[in-house]
């Protein structure tokens, strides 16, 4: 008797011996395969995979074993889970996170990365060498995510979908396993140590040759298990790194253990020449101690991605039409949902408040300490730990689509392109490694030929010495604890180039509404034009409402008060710079600028506050005066900037008067207002031209352009999503103190990381020819590696101090250009 297999459908004979409990009831298996990835989807917290699919994933007869293990990924129901797909011009693009194993250095991520991307269908990969996190971007119609899958596994970093509950229960696993390797790396040292003392400091005849025998042998037996166990990793990464034809630092170090342990072992059995055990087990203790540093280091740094995951909890209460409470699983919601929050719970979505008032802890995303107080009308993300009463909203974005969701892909963004210096040293560390291996080559042939019985100690000197952890961790550990430092003051970085070029600009140019100013506009006058209105006061802010409903800009949040659903807008098109214009009771509306409202009038607006003008079929109707506060830390960050020796400058939309009273409030000596889109831009390019590096700052629509020409693109935390996909780092909090932090933790990145490729560099240069010159015993070339590691670490750690001075200008203090 046949039955299908629970997992793939395939058929099972009747005597299969492959089965799965589930729910208190037998499944059965066609194979060992679909037994692995099915135990696997149970043991992830996946099981509602079998509930919810409508169909079992098609799988290819003649499809290769490891591409079938992974075929349950292809299956539309369970990618729904972590997968997302964006529309683009030419093709879907599908992006998705996992978690990686396997992974050691730099050296790992750029095989992953290089391996990923020569596959055809494949956008970009992107290691976060942080948390161990591949974001994958791929085209679904060119190549299926099981064969990707298949190829990490192929090369020896099995993966699966990322979760934040799921990471940390593998980061805690995989630093208890790292804690044991350690511990029985310096038990086998201490004991090895103790049995090679009499080895070198006893005389021909102090000791028997009995026990002389048995010190040896109890070494051996130590080290065996320091060598099996301990070392494991390097002896698995290096034969990884074969395999694949990448040269990367295990491959030294497994050759040097490797080669000490057997020439050790040859030397007990036959009774003749030296012994290196504790060097075999001084060196696999520091190199462990090195990584769990690191380890420690990245995880400590790095962990906000996991935290910020952790904020969105796993149900909510969503409510129905008669008001009645439902527990769902917050991934369930969607847009429309009305739900309620709890005191003391986490939001679970991006919605807009309906409560008259919250009070909310938004520490996790903007880094802001004191909770905000909201209104009805204001959007809660989600994520936010509702401090004090309970509160209702209405869902406008969840899963995928929240805000935290987007920083979390902003942040692993911004390793899809390393610095273009880290760039460079993983090129050098790859034919640094090349050169050693045929420079101890050499030196062992020489050694041999001048004194063999110091040939194999000083080769292994030179292996241990030299061995380039220093170098490779020289940038990456200085960028892991620079962004977290970052992070933690609420600023983001989305591109991996971002502090290298902020740490050379020249110059900041500032948008005025939304940026300099808080972005909460509110309306402050409406000024009726007699000779063309034939509305009033409240009709003509209904219709300016609704058209001004579609739009991001923070001057559409003024008119939200006098949104009517009775009064809608249609054919909604928005016109960057100038306003917007939409069909409305029966006719079509714009309102903006004068000049753009209505172009057949010549209309000047009144001087005395920022107004748009409200038009139907080119007739003004109104004037429509909004208002805006000049943030509090505005005038102290301009100053810090000019401190720096940056210039600072304001280009704005605005009218030129409004922008020019704004300039002389805050002591700005460049200026300009009334700049379309394309005129910022070519303002830009023209600074540009003149050899500025320019930052721009902004967070509308009309300043996409500008932030995708300038060097640098900082977005504001209000931002459209336009504006902050086109932005290098994004600040998440609501103060403009960010930018000068960012600047300074840039400037100081740029130059640890030049201290700590200075240091490894010059360590190399005098401990190479020492090694060759058999100076150099291998427990001192131990030491001297391991010290030269922990020392880029050291001075990396310095990053994440916060420093409450004013930043450092690289010209005179005081001054500006």
């Amino acid at each position: 008797m046949a039955t299908s297999c629970y997992h793939c459908g395939s058929a099972v004979d009747g005597d299969n011996r492959w089965s799965l409990e589930l729910n208190g009831l037998t499944q059965p298996l066609c194979c060992p395969g679909c037994l692995a990835v099915a135990q696997a989807i149970i043991d992830g917290g996946l099981g509602r995979y079998y509930q919810l699919r409508t169909a079992t994933p098609e799988r290819p007869i003649n499809a290769p074993l490891d591409t079938r293990r992974w075929q349950l990924f292809d299956d539309p129901v369970l990618q729904a889970r972590f997968v997302r797909t964006d529309q683009g011009q030419d093709n879907d693009e599908s992006i998705a996170t996992f978690a990686v194993d396997g992974i050691t250095c730099a050296a790992c991520a750029w095989l992953i990365e290089h391996r990923l991307n020569a596959i055809e269908g494949v956008i970009s990969s992107a290691i976060n060498l942080s948390e161990h996190r591949l974001r994958l971007s791929w085209r679904p119609a060119s190549v299926a995510l099981s064969r990707l899958l298949a190829e990490l596994a192929a090369i020896g970093y099995p993966s699966q979908p990322w979760s934040p509950d799921e990471a940390q229960q593998r980061l805690k696993h995989q630093s208890r396993r790292m804690v044991r390797r350690l511990i029985i790396a310096a038990v086998g040292m201490m004991q090895v140590l103790m049995f090679s003392i009499p080895h070198y400091v006893a005389v021909p005849g102090d000791l028997s040759h009995n026990f002389e025998r048995l010190f040896a042998w109890l070494a051996v037996a130590l080290t065996t298990s320091v060598v099996l166990y301990s070392a494991q990793p390097f002896f698995g990464g290096a034969w990884r790194d074969i395999r694949s034809r990448v040269l990367g630092m295990d491959v030294p170090v497994a050759v040097a253990i490797g080669g000490a342990y057997i020439a050790s072992l040859w030397s007990v059995v036959s009774q003749r020449g030296d012994m290196y055990f504790d060097s075999v087990c001084m060196f696999t203790f520091f190199l462990l101690f090195g990584r769990y540093i690191e380890a420690r280091t990245r995880h400590h740094h790095g962990r906000i991605g996991n935290a910020l995951s952790g904020t969105i909890p796993d149900a909510a209460l969503r409510l129905d039409d008669q008001h009645h409470e439902q527990v769902i699983p917050a991934t369930e919601l969607m847009a429309g949902d009305r739900v309620r929050v709890l005191a003391g719970a986490q939001v679970p979505a991006d919605g807009t408040l309906l409560s008259p008032y919250a009070s909310v802890d938004e520490s996790m995303l903007s880094g802001e300490s004191v909770p905000a107080s909201r209104a009805r009308g204001d959007i809660i993300h989600a994520g936010s730990l509702v401090v004090d009463t309970p509160l209702e909203l209405s869902v406008t974005r969840a899963g995928h689509a929240t805000r935290v969701a987007s920083i979390i892909d902003l942040s692993d963004r911004a390793f899809a392109e390393r610095p273009r210096l880290a760039r460079a040293v993983e090129r050098v560390a790859h034919h640094f490694i090349l050169g050693l291996l045929l420079i101890s080559a050499a030196v062992a042939a020489i050694w041999w030929q001048i004194d063999p019985a110091r040939s194999l100690w000083v080769t292994l000197s030179v292996l241990v010495v030299t061995c380039p952890c220093a170098l490779a961790l020289a940038t990456p550990i200085s960028l892991t604890v620079a962004h977290g430092r970052l992070r933690r003051a609420g600023v983001l970085v989305t591109r991996g180039d971002a502090l290298e070029v902020l740490a050379s600009i020249d110059r900041v140019v500032f948008d005025k509404t939304g940026t300099l100013t808080q972005g909460q506009m509110v309306l402050g006058d409406c000024r009726i034009i007699p000779a063309t209105a034939t509305l009033d006061n409240h009709q003509l802010l209904t219709v300016a409402a609704a058209l001004e409903s579609a739009s991001e800009h923070p001057i559409a949040r003024a008119f939200r008060p006098w949104r009517n659903d009775t009064v809608r807008a249609s054919d909604i098109r928005n016109h960057p710079g100038q306003g917007v214009q939409a069909q409305c009771l029966g006719t079509e509306w714009r309102i903006g600028r004068a000049d753009f409202a209505a172009a057949d009038h010549d209309l000047q607006p009144p001087s005395d506050a920022n107004w748009l003008l409200l038009a139907r079929a080119g007739k003004p109707m109104a004037w429509l005066g909004v208002e805006d506060d000049i943030r509090a830390d505005t005038a102290t960050t301009l100053q810090h900037l000019r401190d720096a020796g940056l210039s600072v400058e304001i280009l704005s939309g605005d009218r030129i008067s409004s922008v020019a009273s704004m300039a002389r409030r805050l002591g700005v000596c460049q200026w300009r207002g009334a700049a379309l889109p394309q005129d910022k831009l070519d303002h830009v390019r023209t600074l540009q031209q003149q050899n500025q590096r320019v930052a721009m700052v902004g967070d509308g629509i009309n300043d996409i352009a500008v932030l995708a020409g300038a060097d640098l693109a900082i977005a504001m935390p209000g931002a459209s999503d336009l504006a902050r996909s086109h932005a290098d780092i994004l600040l998440l909090g609501e103060k403009l103190g960010g930018i000068t932090e960012a600047i300074d933790v840039a400037r100081t990145t740029q130059r640890i990381i030049r201290q700590n490729l200075s240091w490894a560099t010059l360590y190399n240069v005098i401990a190479l020819p020492l090694a060759i010159a058999g100076l150099v015993p291998p427990w001192l070339a131990v030491i001297g590696m391991s010290a030269s590691s922990l020392l880029v670490i050291g001075n990396s750690l310095r990053l994440g101090a916060r420093q409450g001075r004013r930043m450092q200008s690289r010209n005179t203090p005081g001054t500006s250009r």
